[in-house]
């Protein structure tokens, strides 16, 4: 068996696992917000935790299943942002801002009744965590950000400087299938492609990796070209208020002012380390937890330290304040 093969089933052994597995009881529901119908995934009862997913033109599916194994202690509140995956229809890339976004999150705290509620985001979802907290910390009551998105210009720029510099053949390579005609028009197999190069040096395990892609290939099957366009142009609006703002952007400062207890965690195999060391630094009293030998995705290469960190963070009985 050649190793493409022998990796391909072994990604496959590791999705058939997760599945058999992971079977909570699960909800899919929409909220109606101001525009738009957001679709909704609960699994689990016992602490509500709104789980923020990545992207920002990604959708949950990404998650799950694996992510829901934390659905045996805790009730787990995924929704799909605005204007990608199920919450797409109706939806223009033009209603999308981030303040659009921070709104929709309130909105599904709202729905749910909860006064306060732990937030817990991936990768962009902590730019989204951090933005909310920041403008309503008397609704949070614990933050957990998982292998964070650079919260300052600066920080993106030296990811995209070092990712240059340490794997500039995977860039050369994904910097071309971008410049396709594929690509631009949203063939499946282009993106999949792309994100191959994109997500390679995030990864400690190859089984991993390739279960990551597989989720992400089905994604773009359902997706199609012009959901995948449409959350592609949100990408940009978000981008050009956060990373690509006029003047910069930094949360670096503001964050400080938090008074909120924030788990960081962050795999040694991730691209972007130093965004999760730079953000726990910021936050007064913030924990931050390095998983060795894991990426970007440690609920499919390491989940059982990941749960291990969360369980001891969020099993500590609440304050005064917390509550």
């Amino acid at each position: 068996m050649s190793a493409l093969k022998t990796i391909f089933a072994l990604a496959l052994l590791v999705s058939a696992a997760s599945k058999a597995q992971v079977r909570p009881a699960t909800r899919d529901s929409r909220v109606a917000v101001a525009g738009a119908q957001l679709y909704v995934h609960e699994a689990g009862q016992g602490t509500p935790v709104i789980v923020l997913h990545g992207g920002p033109d990604f959708d949950m599916s990404y998650l799950l299943p694996e992510f829901d194994r934390l659905a045996d202690k805790f009730h787990l509140i995924y929704y799909d942002q605005r204007g990608r995956g199920r919450s797409a229809a109706g939806v223009k890339a033009d209603d999308v801002t981030l303040e659009s976004e921070i709104a929709d999150m309130d909105a599904i705290r709202e729905h749910f009744h909860l006064t306060k509620v732990t937030v817990l985001g991936h990768s962009w979802g902590t730019m989204l965590a951090l933005e909310y907290a920041l403008r309503h910390p008397e609704r949070v009551s614990r933050l957990v950000l998982m292998d964070p998105a650079p919260a300052s210009t600066a920080d993106i720029v030296r990811f995209r400087d070092e990712r240059a510099q340490k794997w500039p053949v995977l860039m050369e390579l994904k910097n071309a299938i971008a410049a396709t005609k594929a690509y631009k028009e949203a063939d499946p197999d282009a993106l999949v492609a792309y994100y191959r190069q994109h997500f390679k040096p995030a990864f400690g395990h190859a089984a991993a990796y390739e279960a990551l892609i597989l989720k992400m290939q089905a994604r773009f099957m359902e997706q199609g070209s012009d959901g995948i366009l449409k959350s592609r142009a949100i990408e940009d609006r978000l981008v050009n208020e956060t990373w690509a703002a006029p003047g910069g952007y930094d949360l670096h400062p503001r964050l400080k002012e938090l008074s909120i207890p924030t788990l960081v965690i962050t795999g040694d195999h991730d691209f972007f380390p130093f965004a999760a060391e730079h953000i726990a630094q910021a936050i007064p009293g913030a924990r931050l937890v390095v998983l060795k030998n894991c990426g970007h995705f440690p609920y499919l290469e390491c989940p059982a330290p990941l749960r291990r960190q969360i369980d001891i963070f969020l099993s500590r009985p609440p304050t005064a304040d917390e509550r």
